[in-house]
């Protein structure tokens, strides 16, 4: 008997089976701003209503994004 397919959004799934971008954001540290985005899109269908929640994403993603870059910089920088 095959199991019947499954939701891409069904979140009960063990997390071993989470695509690279779940594991990506889950390392940012913003991935309850992702979900919030998520609930928010699947509550109202509408990117207009979820502004909110797309910003604070996008903002938590970006100050990773800096802190990575400056991490990086560090490690390259020859000592003196």
């Amino acid at each position: 008997m095959m199991a019947s397919p499954t939701s891409p959004h069904d979140r009960s799934l063990s997390r071993d089976d989470d695509d690279p971008v779940d594991q990506m954001i889950s390392r940012t540290g913003c991935a309850h701003l992702h979900f919030a985005v998520q609930e928010c899109m699947a509550e109202h269908q509408d990117w207009r209503k979820c502004q909110p929640q797309v910003q604070n994403f996008k903002e938590c993603m970006l100050s990773f994004q800096n802190k990575r870059k400056e991490q990086l910089l560090k490690q390259q920088a020859p000592s003196a």
